[in-house]
C-alpha cells in the first residue's frame, strides 16, 4: 500500500492551485471525464496526480469550507478488498475510471473521514 493522493477542497481554487504548483512544483494535468462536472485540477508529481482540488461552496459547522476532503490508498486485489469491506460490514461506494483503467471504493473510517481505495486494474467489460 501506497499513498495515492489528497484532496483539498477550497473556495479559492485557483489561488490554491497555484500555490501547490509553485511551492512544490506540481503541473496541472489531466482528469477523468466522470468528474470533469466537479470543478477542480489534479495537480502531477512525477506522472502521476498527487493532490487533487476541488471546490467548496462553504456548508459551515460541519462541512468546513477549506478542509482535506479525503486521502487515497492505492492498492492491489479489488475484489478482495470489496469482499474484506462486506465481511468486515463497512459500507462503500464505487467509481470506475475507465479511460485510466482505475477503480476506486470510497468508504468512511470511524470518526467519518473518507478514504479512498484506488486499484490499477482492468475494468470489466460490458
Amino acid at each position: 500500500m501506497q499513498l495515492d493522493h489528497v484532496t483539498i477542497r477550497t473556495r479559492d481554487i485557483a489561488g490554491t492551485r497555484e500555490f501547490f504548483e509553485t511551492v512544490f512544483d506540481l503541473t496541472e494535468g489531466p482528469r477523468p471525464a466522470k468528474i470533469q462536472g466537479i470543478p477542480g485540477h489534479w495537480l502531477y508529481a512525477n506522472g502521476a496526480p498527487l493532490v487533487h482540488i476541488i471546490g467548496s461552496p462553504g456548508y459551515g459547522v460541519g462541512h468546513p469550507a477549506e478542509a482535506i476532503d479525503h486521502v487515497g490508498f492505492r492498492l492491489e486485489g479489488y475484489q478482495a478488498f470489496r469482499t474484506k469491506l462486506e465481511r468486515l460490514n463497512v459500507r462503500y461506494s464505487k467509481m470506475d475510471l475507465p479511460e485510466i483503467q482505475e477503480r476506486r471504493l470510497f468508504f468512511h473510517a470511524p470518526g467519518g473521514p473518507l478514504l479512498e481505495a484506488v486499484f490499477s486494474e482492468p475494468l470489466p467489460q460490458e
